[in-house]
């Protein structure tokens, strides 16, 4: 498997992208199709996104649980081949759009599915299948995490979707006698949601190995941040800044940026950063084991935040009115190293970057990020293929950007022209210009976008920061990623070097 020095090349794109009939990319045969097409290109990194259950929004940065995974991505096909979905049911599918994830449409249908597969489950299900579910939810990994997320599922399907903090008091505040009650009185609609997450991590896993036999990593994403209303919140307050009445008194954000003259107002609680190491950080260690239980290589999010953090004031109009307040800085990776040995980590160091930050990636040991799109706006950026450091995650551009083409198309004229004296080519065919760039970098990992790949506009964004609306949506068209783009990767990856064989 990929080490963490080895040169390589990889492919963002985030499960719900998949093509396929069901509204949805998710963890089945068109996930697999994925990666034999990835394996053609020379691929040895698949980068996605959070994997989390998303709620307002849609964001996989904005989860309900750390550690549980999102039910969108349960493949129908693989419920028919375990028995637990008859061919009516994959026959029955609505008029989905297949060019984009419509996530109202989609999980109106899949909620049904899903209760559906449940039904057949608890009334015959495969001896085999009923024990993988049995020993799922009894296994060490699952205790600390699985039973305070399906509790949290069920009540906070019971109370409408309602946010915790807005529960009756006895549950908002984990009174025992009422977390007891809300047991016995939710028991079947516990098991169901522990169920969901049998199902999701069933698939996942045999993804992964699958993934494992082409000779491709999975490389995951973590926020750093944790959404207000999320099981991992309500059952730790405590590590939070929140008030009596368990609400915020500060929020995250960034200051003005690139992205937006106002900053990015993000609005998630801050950690209580001196209660979390007076425990040890043992949140934390647990919160990265369970994530690098199912990944191979973790981006985190926001890595400057923990050297300092932008704290913006409960109640504020923009980010604008922010400060700058410190983080836990190397004690909290001298911690995890402590317990859990070198960690395959990978910084997102963009945005504001001060020398305080550079030196504690340094002292952690993490590779960073360099971006293509950041890379000529002056001659000395670090962004710059020649300026790179070899322990260097280097992309075209990251799901916050718009794609290589619809970047290049939006600059004005002399911009244009010093990307195309850099990285050579014409304007027509300049996403493959600046991918022979990236990947003849002396940067260790290179990982494209699949957008660029095949040659989207705008029209392929996955995300805009700071717009509420409209993200997350991208979809690869049916056999839009062809033996052609693969051939022409492949191509890429022997000339510079990056082929990882198994």
């Amino acid at each position: 498997m990929l080490g963490m020095s080895d040169r390589a090349a990889g492919i963002l794109l985030h499960p719900t992208s998949l093509p396929g009939s069901y509204g949805i990319g998710d963890l089945g045969p068109e996930a697999e199709r994925f990666l034999d097409w990835a394996q053609a290109a020379g691929q040895s990194i698949w980068q996605v996104l959070p994997l989390g259950p998303t709620s307002f929004g849609n964001s996989p940065y904005v989860t309900q649980s750390l550690f549980a995974g999102n039910p969108l991505l349960i493949s129908p096909e693989r419920l028919r081949e375990d028995g637990l979905l008859g061919n009516s049911a994959l026959e029955a599918v609505p008029l989905l759009p297949e060019d984009h994830v419509d996530f109202a449409s989609v999980e109106d249908w899949k909620e049904g599915v899903l209760r559906s597969a449940w039904g057949r489950f608890r009334a015959h299900a495969p001896s085999e299948l009923h024990e993988g579910y049995l020993e799922f939810r009894g296994a060490p990994e699952q205790r600390d995490w699985l039973p305070g997320w399906a509790l949290f599922a069920a009540v906070k399907g019971r109370e409408g979707g309602a946010a915790w903090q807005d529960w009756e008091p006895g549950l908002r505040r984990r009174n025992p006698d009422a977390l007891a009650s809300a047991r016995e009185a939710l028991r079947e609609e516990i098991e169901y949601q522990e169920f969901l997450q049998f199902l999701f991590f069933r698939q996942w896993g045999r993804l992964r190995r699958a993934a494992h036999a082409r000779g491709i990593a999975i490389f995951g994403d973590t926020p750093i941040y944790v959404a207000l209303d999320s099981a991992d919140v309500w059952e730790s307050p405590h590590y939070f800044q929140l008030d009596d009445d368990l609400h915020p008194t500060a929020v995250s954000g960034v200051p003005p940026d690139y992205f937006s003259e106002t900053g990015q107002l993000w609005g998630t609680p801050l950690y209580r950063w001196d209660r979390l190491e007076t425990d040890g950080f043992a949140w934390w260690i647990r919160r990265l084991r369970g994530e690098l239980r199912r990944v191979d290589l973790l981006r985190i999010d926001h890595f400057r935040g923990f050297q300092g953090y932008w704290s913006v004031p409960a109640g504020a109009k923009t980010a604008r009115e922010g400060t700058w307040q410190p983080g836990p800085g190397i004690r909290l990776f001298r911690a995890l190293e402590g317990e859990m040995g070198k960690l395959p980590l990978v910084a997102e160091d963009l945005g504001e970057i001060t020398d305080d930050v550079r030196a504690l990636l340094r002292e952690a040991g993490f590779p960073g990020m360099r971006v293509l799109q950041f890379a000529f706006g002056s001659p000395d950026s670090d962004h710059l293929p020649h300026r790179f450091a070899p322990r260097t995650v280097a992309y075209t551009g990251t799901h916050d950007n718009d794609t290589a083409r619809g970047w290049f198309d939006a600059l004005g004229a002399a911009e244009r022209q010093r990307v195309l004296d850099y990285v050579g080519g014409g304007p027509g065919d300049i996403e493959w210009s600046l991918i022979r760039a990236l990947y003849t970098s002396v940067a260790e990992r290179a990982v494209v976008p699949a957008q660029d790949v095949l040659g989207l506009g705008s029209e392929g964004r996955m995300n805009t920061p700071s717009v509420a609306t409209g993200n997350w949506t991208f979809r690869v068209p049916a056999g839009g990623l062809t033996a052609e783009h693969a051939e022409r990767l492949a191509r890429l990856v022997d000339v510079s070097g990056r082929r990882n064989e198994t």
